[in-house]
């Protein structure tokens, strides 16, 4: 169990480090919003989060 648990925190940290490194603050703030708006069971939340990240990501394409 101590094992699953260290995994799954070093997984999140890897992919929020790597969303921040990528989208810089913004992403940081859109990954913050999705996972306390699941955290919390807030669909309004997550989706603002959600919404920020798809920004971010489609953002060069659409730019283009």
């Amino acid at each position: 169990m101590p094992v699953t648990a260290l995994l799954g925190a070093a997984f999140v940290v890897g992919v929020e480090q790597t969303i921040q490194w990528k989208y810089g603050t913004g992403g940081a703030v859109g990954l913050l919003l999705l996972s306390i708006g699941i955290k919390v069971k807030s669909p309004a939340l997550s989706s603002v989060g959600a919404v920020i990240l798809a920004l971010l990501a489609t953002g060069p394409a659409v730019s283009s």
